[in-house]
């Protein structure tokens, strides 16, 4: 029997579903990345290789976002006001993550909008960049019920959501906002001490982690170990962006 290339994604979605059921998550790949390849197929395939036009990163990200944003794939989607995708150029080369978006963002449907995210602004000016040039996500795109920590499971159905995004966008730079998006993202249980001031990597992209700035507003003496952090930050994407090892650069001295 002939199949059409359109049948052929739930084809396949169909037989790595089966497969995976009959012989488990340790079957050729790990759960992780069975998540991907599901993910992937059920978004009807990856993104094109290479380099991407940026009017090309506009209209992925659009269809992308019209595919997913009635998402229920977990209980959050039952509980969210809005679906928060993600905001900022298509093309930014510096890309933020946060965990989840908050009360303020479930309203409106954009992360960082309250004063957390009036705050972020302020520190991304004050390293030279405005809120339209880089993009911010989270790693969940639904809020949790009283702004608790995400759980595995939330993490595990959303995470790919992100993956694509960032296959998109194409950032030089990730910013990690917070405690549990530098664990979440580095799948690991270090304190947000020992993340910071270190340039880690997220899938083949340099990562830094700082403190949620909505953490600054309830502890204001985070403020200035945040602006070493972006200090840190600005240096090793002019370094990135120059074509010289980040990796050369120092952290700024407190």
């Amino acid at each position: 029997m002939a199949f059409s290339q359109e049948q052929l994604p739930e084809l396949l979605l169909r037989y790595f579903r089966q497969q995976r059921e009959i012989f488990g998550d340790g079957f050729v790949l790990s759960r992780e990345k069975w998540e991907v390849l599901l993910h992937s197929l059920e978004r009807g395939g990856p993104v094109p290789a290479g380099p991407i036009d940026p009017k090309k990163k506009a209209e992925l990200l659009h269809q992308f976002y019209e595919q997913i944003k009635n998402c229920q794939r977990c209980p959050l989607g039952e509980t969210r006001i809005n679906f928060v995708f993600g905001v900022g150029d298509p093309d930014a080369k510096l890309m933020l993550i946060g965990e989840a978006p908050g009360k303020d963002e479930d309203e409106q449907g954009e992360p960082f909008v309250g004063r957390a995210g009036q705050l972020l602004n302020k520190i991304l000016k004050a390293i030279q960049f405005e809120r339209e040039e880089v993009y911010i996500a989270n790693i969940l795109k639904c809020r949790p019920p009283n702004n608790r920590d995400p759980l595995p499971d939330e993490v595990a159905q959303c995470e790919p959501y992100l993956h694509r995004q960032i296959e998109i966008i194409q950032p030089k730079l990730i910013l990690a906002l917070g405690r549990v998006a530098g664990q979440t993202l580095l799948k690991t249980k270090t304190s947000l001490a020992n993340l910071r001031g270190r340039l880690h990597e997220y899938r083949g992209i340099p990562l830094i982690v700082t403190f949620h700035p909505a953490a600054l507003l309830r502890n204001p003496q985070f403020k200035r170990p945040t602006w070493y952090d972006v200090q840190y930050a600005r240096k090793v994407y002019d370094a990135i962006m120059a074509g010289r090892p980040p990796e050369t650069i120092s952290y700024p001295s407190p």
